[in-house]
């Protein structure tokens, strides 16, 4: 009898677990059912392209036109009037240098031609005399030669102090250096008091409008990419990274390779005026087409440094992928490197990626 009741309990035991096993399968199944969330979205398929390959290449953003202000004679500047960054106008004054300074180099030079007159004299009349010697053949033919000689050398000196002389007359009294043009100060390497010397650049001055980037492009890469005047490069600034979808137009392109570096200093048009000379920048140079995986530019979230995309799959599912993005594409699209291999449909313009498990619905 008593073992008949521990068999009873045990089978009621057993089917009491059985019992309690479908009631939470079932309720489980019921739960999962009610906690599928959906949303609605657009979608877009991801393609595969052929398009051109682009090299990077780097430069300096530099203005249309550019002129390093100097003096023309060595002397004393007493006077800064502008201070990088100021805008000017054509001929406004700049700084002011001692004047003396070039009164006394015009004096100098004066003082040289006198004594290079008082030399052609004397060799004038020497020559002369060996001239009337040698018809009486009392000088030889190199003694003649030696004074012809000596004559032509003194009318050449003559002529290089009176050169001098003109050129000291231009500056004499010329104090005032002001702007070759319109623009603004790009750089300013002088203060009051320094000694300024002819070629010495003291301000560099910059046209306001245009700027030019000025990439380096190896010889290699420039026998690839075929480039022409007009050309439309794509092009970034390092410095500002709200700037997309910058082009620069190719306008000068020199006749050979910098025999040092072996490349070539390509120069690009941008438009761009506010952009400061010397920010660097670069230009991505298309070569051989290659077929490359594109997908819109809303359909890439980016959280913690991670760019994900969310692909709708075929029974309907959101599913998230980590991907690596690549360079930008016309028409508002990225090329992605990994992560997607085309034919996908993925969700735009989403806030945030969605739960797994999420059921989408195309809007």
């Amino acid at each position: 009898m008593k073992r008949k009741n521990i068999l009873g309990w045990a089978n009621l035991m057993l089917i009491s677990s059985a019992l309690l096993g479908l009631a939470c399968g079932g309720s489980h199944d019921l739960e999962s059912e009610a906690t599928v969330h959906t949303i609605n979205a657009s979608v877009a398929t991801v393609e595969r392209l052929d398009a051109a390959q682009e090299v990077e290449v780097f430069g300096t953003v530099e203005a249309e036109q550019t002129a390093a202000v100097s003096v023309r004679v060595m002397a004393m500047v007493t006077s800064v009037r502008v201070k990088a960054g100021d805008e000017v106008k054509k001929g406004q004054l700049l700084l002011e240098i001692d004047p003396q300074a070039s009164e006394g180099q015009l004096s100098q030079a004066r003082g040289g031609l006198g004594q290079a007159e008082a030399a052609l004299a004397l060799a004038e009349r020497n020559y002369e005399r060996f001239q009337a010697l040698a018809e009486s053949n009392a000088a030889s033919e190199l003694e003649l030669d030696m004074a012809r000689m000596q004559y032509e050398q003194a009318k050449a000196a003559v002529e290089q102090a009176q050169g001098a002389v003109s050129s000291a007359s231009s500056v004499a009294g010329d104090s005032r250096v002001v702007a070759p043009f319109s623009g603004r100060v790009g750089r300013k390497m002088v203060e009051v008091g320094d000694l300024a010397a002819p070629g010495r650049p003291l301000l560099v001055i910059e046209s306001k409008a245009g700027r030019r980037l000025v990439v380096s492009i190896p010889e290699s890469l420039m026998a690839q990419a075929d480039l022409a005047y007009g050309d439309e490069l794509r092009v970034s600034i390092d410095s500002r990274s709200d700037m997309t979808g910058m082009t620069g137009s190719v306008v000068e392109i020199p006749p050979g390779a910098d025999p040092a570096s072996h490349s070539f200093q390509v120069k690009l048009a941008l438009d761009a005026p506010e952009l400061p000379s010397g920010a660097t920048g670069r230009a991505f140079i298309p070569t051989e087409e290659r077929t490359l995986v594109a997908a819109p530019a809303g359909a890439v979230l980016r959280r913690g440094g991670i760019e994900m995309v969310v692909v709708r799959t075929e029974d309907g599912f959101a599913s998230t992928r980590v991907v690596t993005v690549g360079r930008e594409l016309p028409g508002e699209r990225l090329e992605i490197l990994s992560g997607l291999t085309g034919g996908e449909s993925v969700l735009l313009d989403l806030a945030a990626p969605p739960a797994a498990g999420t059921r989408v619905e195309v809007s």
